[in-house]
């Protein structure tokens, strides 16, 4: 199983790109194989290593949680910061010195980083066995093979088919309560800092059918909540025609063969109205006011969008190729507070010191976060990624200690926006879903409301995986205090 290392919910610098999902509890101990797995950078590569523990699983292998017992250690890695690269190449440094005293083990590089690098990670360091980029899972079976015959295996080969939709992932680090759902791979947005279009190759979406028959197979084992994954969800189109499908005959809103967005997040609602639904991420340019109105049609998809701006200055995301401006993003915000209201979660990512960026123009970043005010938010002093847009066009040109000071500019700004906000809350009455205990106390357990806000309050004698009223006491900037009401 797995265990997701994060400590902090405002994460600025590079730490929102490397959180980290370990290998923890033993499996099958019977098994004869053993994979230990351990994941790097996004909700996506989670859901990615649990599909490699399916795939792996039914070629005999099940999870440890020590990779010195492994017969096989993956690292699934994230290349969209220079941060994890580093992270990433210690932890090998950590396996191959295991390895040394155990050669039959075998390591092997999993993900975007793998994609990127996978000549240089094989033949030139020569510190793993095996690269697979991330349309290549269903042939690490075969690349293990390669291995035992005493070859270098590697398969980086980007799919325009690839969704894994028959694949049911193995949930690791599971809660019992919360799960992914991968709705789509790749993106066609082509930012300019970004390495995910060279890395994860273009958009396709999955066939809503596995979706809504994964949703429905979670709620059915106990889970009560879903987080729909795509590197850019809002633009999830399926057609039947186009997939050699029938008519999805049940959905009205799919007669004619195409299923948005929109229409996906309302099949998944009406699974039950005890099964929550959250999606991640959207981007500006896509959230169109349906999804928003089709949000508040249903009480159990959740009222909290993860909404990247990147940056509040029209110029700097143009020279981003973020496609909308300023002024597209704060419509795209005023539509949100006006269809789901003002108590709307409304989650952000910010870089600080793109290329060529001005005193004025960061201060453009810190008024649109006024604006907006953003619940919580991912920032990042921009780190130059090699073979990007960016790199090929633009000059590197904000000295480090400009980015530092920029970025922690605002982390501060946040850290007091989300402490008003959170402020707001006192007072108020939330439906909590209760994830667990608490990180801080066995007598308090913790969940989430609609919002995303996570909510401390006493344990008393309700259970993981119930719904709870909660009345909000107190609070800290990222964190709800309260306790449990009629």
């Amino acid at each position: 199983m797995t265990e997701l290392i994060k400590d902090i919910d405002i994460l600025p610098a590079e730490e929102a790109a490397c959180e980290t999902f370990k290998t923890t509890i033993d499996g099958n101990k019977s098994a004869s194989k053993k994979l230990y797995i351990e994941s790097y950078g996004c909700q996506m590569n989670f859901s990615d290593s649990e599909i490699v523990s399916s795939i792996m699983q039914k070629d005999g292998f099940d999870t440890t949680s020590s990779f010195e017992d492994a017969d096989v250690v993956f690292i699934n890695t994230c290349s969209i910061r220079e941060k994890a690269e580093l992270t990433v190449r210690k932890r090998l440094t950590q396996f191959n010195t295991i390895k040394a005293q155990k050669p039959e083990m075998k390591i092997g590089v999993l993900g975007c980083m793998a994609e990127r690098l996978k000549a240089k990670l094989l033949e030139e360091e020569k510190i793993v066995d095996i690269v697979a980029g991330p349309d290549a899972y269903r042939d690490l079976p075969n690349l293990i093979k390669e291995v035992d015959e005493g070859h270098k295996a590697v398969n980086t080969f980007l799919s325009r088919e690839e969704t894994y939709a028959d694949i049911s992932p193995v949930r690791l680090n599971s809660n019992g309560v919360t799960a992914f759902i991968s709705i789509m791979r790749g993106c066609d947005n082509m930012c300019s800092f970004c390495v995910v279009p060279f890395t994860r190759g273009r958009e396709r979406s999955r066939d809503p059918h596995s979706i809504v028959k994964e949703a429905q197979e979670l709620f059915d084992k106990g889970y009560r909540e879903v987080t729909l994954l795509g590197q850019n969800v809002d633009s999830y189109k399926w057609s039947a025609i186009e997939n050699n499908k029938a008519r999805l005959e049940k959905n009205e809103e799919a007669q004619s063969g195409v299923v948005n967005f929109a229409n996906l997040l309302k099949m998944v609602a009406l699974v039950h109205p005890d099964l929550r639904v959250r999606f991640s991420t959207s981007h500006p340019k896509d959230i169109t006011d349906e999804v928003l109105h089709t949000m508040k049609k249903h009480e159990n998809i959740c009222n909290y969008i993860h909404l990247p701006a990147q940056s509040g200055n029209s110029r700097v995301l143009e020279l981003m190729n973020r496609t909308y401006s300023r002024e597209w993003y704060i419509n795209r915000v005023d539509a949100i507070r006006e269809i789901l209201g003002e108590d709307c979660g409304i989650s952000s990512d910010m870089i600080a010191g793109f290329c060529t960026e001005t005193e004025e123009e960061h201060q453009d970043t810190l008024t649109l976060m006024d604006y907006v005010r953003y619940d919580f938010s991912y920032m990042f002093y921009y780190s130059e990624r090699p073979g990007t847009l960016a790199a090929k066009k633009y000059e590197d040109d904000i000295p480090l200690n400009i980015k530092k000071r920029r970025l922690n500019e605002i982390i501060d700004k946040q850290r007091a926006i989300s402490l008003t906000r959170n402020r707001r809350d006192i007072g108020k009455v939330f439906k909590v879903l209760i994830e667990g205990t608490s990180k801080k106390s066995t007598d308090e357990l913790q969940g989430r409301n609609s919002a995303n806000k996570v909510i401390v309050f006493p344990k008393k004698d309700f259970q993981k995986g119930q719904y709870v009223n909660v009345k909000v006491n107190n609070c800290t900037g990222a964190t709800l205090i309260g306790e449990a009401v009629d």
